[in-house]
């Protein structure tokens, strides 16, 4: 083989190891950008705590939003639109889904806190959101969430300012695989 016969052959040997790992990261993207956004609170994503830390001084008002996907016929809402909280003092609400529907569903809620830049110190020690959710033909139930807004927040020149927060859900039909035996 010539000298160069044997560097086209490295290059292309090269060039398909740059295409092989173009095409792995771009299945293993989702994935990672949500383990991303769950670290670090990036694009509003709330992240999880064990427990709040204790109120401190001033107040922040958090709206509730609840969406469903069109394909999805349940009713879904929050029993309170607004509360005023404590930045670190651990609030709990709750949100009431039912299945308008004469079949069991199963679905699960996406979530996602505004403005953005708020993510990273809205903290949810229980939520619904992180496991699926089964509903007889009917059935109502009603979900808490149980939160905080880090005091961390009124300290941060990008959110001190932001006097409302909005923490939103959207349900969406997940499907369930059967056994056939």
């Amino acid at each position: 083989m010539t000298a160069v016969a044997q560097k086209n052959s490295r290059t292309a040997f090269y060039m398909a190891l740059i295409v092989a790992a173009m095409v792995g990261v771009a299945f293993a993207s989702p994935a990672l950008y949500r383990t991303f956004c769950s670290l670090t609170g990036f694009g509003g994503t709330p992240l999880r705590a064990e427990k709040a830390p204790g109120a401190v001084a001033g107040q922040v008002g958090v709206r509730f939003d609840a969406n469903v996907h069109p394909g999805l016929p349940w009713r879904f809402e929050p029993e309170q639109l607004t509360v005023r909280v404590k930045p670190g003092a651990q609030t709990k609400i709750f949100y009431r889904a039912q299945n308008l529907s004469a079949r069991t569903i199963t679905a699960q809620a996406a979530y996602n806190v505004s403005p953005d830049q708020v993510g990273k110190y809205f903290k949810k020690i229980q939520c619904f959101c992180f496991t699926e959710q089964t509903l007889k033909p009917g059935q109502a139930v009603d979900m808490p969430v149980i939160f905080f807004v880090d005091p961390q927040f009124a300290k941060d020149p990008d959110t001190r300012d932001i006097d409302e927060i909005t923490l939103s859900y959207t349900f969406y039909p997940v499907e369930t695989v059967t056994s056939g035996r």
